[in-house]
């Protein structure tokens, strides 16, 4: 097998005296789509930004593609990076917020061509040409010009995507892309997310969305009180899941979407379960 391309260890963090993360161990091997459920606060979000050390970790090891994140390790102790060697780590992960985070000043090619241009420094003219590319994948393609205003809440989720691409990574991160969008825009937003997961993109996805969950998923993950309670393939822990929290974290989900005799792996388009921010 493989060395896997996320590999956590025991990863650990607080916020004061709020313990989030209490020891997750999680691998995710290249072209995976994991997808973390679990309820507000489980800490799904918060190990999620610990990946690409958006928060440091307070313990345990976090590598991608065999690299530490955040330290170099000598001997026994772990020495935190400055900020220039995070970010450089940072530049082969992409990550889609909630909020689409784009730059209101600038049309929808610049918001994409921005990080290529100045962070890897590449010829505009190249960075451009793959921006239009990447805009026709995610439907896009006569959107150029426009400016964030000028776009729906799923049309500038779209561009945030396209713009995490255009660095190339080898790694996806998806925070709740789709709780911020009305329910008729969510679809526009998982086809995209369909289409990456079908051509070998390895994703890590926090969501509510769990006809996504059981229909791209590789693995499921489920969270709560800052462990991973359980994970497998979506047809075990969607449909036979192993533990009482699960089951239950489940039958809230589908209640709370009147899916009724749809089952729990029904679809949810509900609010933010991040942990905290």
């Amino acid at each position: 097998m493989s060395e896997p391309l996320v590999r956590a260890v025991n990863v650990t963090k607080s916020f004061g005296h709020l313990e989030v993360l209490k020891g997750i161990d999680l691998q995710v091997r290249a072209g995976q789509v994991v997808t973390l459920l679990g309820p507000s606060g489980s800490g799904k979000t918060t190990f999620l930004r610990c990946i690409n050390q958006l928060e440091s970790i307070d313990g345990g090891r976090i590598f991608v593609d065999g690299v530490l994140m955040g330290y170099s390790q000598r001997g026994d102790r772990l020495h935190r990076l400055k900020d220039s060697e995070i970010a450089q780590q940072r530049r082969d992960i992409g990550m889609v917020f909630q909020r689409f985070n784009l730059f209101a000043h600038r049309t929808v090619l610049d918001n994409v061509c921005e990080a290529p241009v100045v962070v890897q420094r590449r010829p505009r003219r190249e960075v451009e040409e793959e921006a239009h590319l990447l805009l026709e994948r995610v439907g896009l393609a006569t959107k150029a010009g426009a400016y964030p205003s000028e776009l729906s809440g799923g049309q500038q989720q779209r561009v945030a995507i396209a713009r995490a691409l255009a660095m190339s990574p080898k790694l996806m991160l998806f925070d709740e892309p789709t709780s911020a969008l009305d329910p008729e825009l969510v679809g526009d937003v998982l086809a995209v997310m369909r289409d990456l997961a079908e051509s070998g993109m390895t994703m890590v996805v926090v969501t509510h969305e769990m006809a996504f969950a059981r229909e791209v998923a590789d693995e499921v993950v489920f969270m709560d009180d800052g462990v991973v309670v359980e994970s497998g393939p979506p047809g075990q822990v969607l449909v036979d899941p192993a533990h009482a929290r699960t089951r239950d974290f489940l039958r809230r989900v589908t209640e709370e979407d009147g899916a009724g005799d749809a089952g729990p792996a029904s679809g949810h388009s509900g609010p933010s379960t991040g942990g905290p921010p």
